[in-house]
């Protein structure tokens, strides 16, 4: 089993690399699903660990404009640059279908590995999504099998995973209380977890820069050390998806 941590900090970073972690998923603005870290945090943490940049120009839809699709591909050159193992992308047509500018966005990377993120999870159709990633050359794939959970996925996780050549990654509420019925229900190897506990101090007053989400008396979430560590100590084996 190979984990993935999704962090948004170097601390993040050193928590995922102490305890294991096979990858990083680098990224700012998980509150908000996810967002393109800056320039100064991709370099710093390409030296600490094997580091996959999220490029992911705004919050909302994967349905970009021209100017957005230009600073993804000047944002995957850019994360190649500082040294990333990695980039983390994807874009969908009005239509629901696989937008034609991911193959610029694989061109970009240059032979770096390409993550498809979950916008698979809000395409038209993830099947045939899947198929046009393989045609791209993409590595791997996100997903939550277009339900909240990778638990309640995982009949659509476990077929996409026999599908194609493309990794298929489980993510959707992954810890390690559940991580080996993922697994199990999934046959996939590879899973994605971002898991967070809240930070900080909230000092009361009118005026508050507390993130979203975060519960009273805190101001903001940083990676859980506790529960990255549980989850990436696991040695969890179960029958693999098999391939058509």
């Amino acid at each position: 089993m190979r984990v993935e941590i999704s962090v948004e900090s170097i601390a993040g970073v050193r928590v995922a690399a102490s305890a294991g972690a096979a990858r990083v998923e680098l990224c700012a603005g998980l509150s908000d699903g996810g967002l393109t870290p800056s320039a100064a945090l991709i370099e710093a943490a390409a030296g600490l660990a094997e580091v996959h940049v999220l490029v992911r120009p705004r919050p909302g839809d994967f349905h970009y404009s021209r100017d957005e699709v230009d600073l993804v591909v000047r944002d995957i050159a850019a994360a190649r640059r500082l040294g990333a193992a990695g980039v983390v992308v994807g874009a969908l047509a009005g239509d629901g279908t696989v937008a034609d500018d991911c193959a610029r966005f694989v061109d970009a990377a240059e032979g770096l590995q390409t993550t498809f993120h979950r916008a698979i999870d809000v395409s038209a159709d993830s099947r045939e999504a899947l198929d046009r990633l393989a045609d791209l050359g993409f590595t791997r794939v996100l997903t939550s099998g277009r339900r909240r959970s990778a638990l309640d996925g995982a009949p659509l996780i476990r077929e996409l995973a026999t599908r194609t050549q493309v990794t298929v990654m489980a993510c959707g509420g992954v810890r390690a209380a559940n991580a080996a019925p993922v697994v199990a229900a999934t046959g996939v190897e590879d899973l994605h977890a971002a898991p967070r506990r809240p930070a900080g101090t909230f000092r009361g007053g009118d005026v508050s820069y507390a993130g979203v989400g975060v519960p009273p008396g805190h101001d903001h979430f940083e990676t859980d050390p506790d529960e990255v560590a549980a989850l990436c100590a696991l040695r969890v084996t179960s029958t693999p998806a098999r391939s058509a």
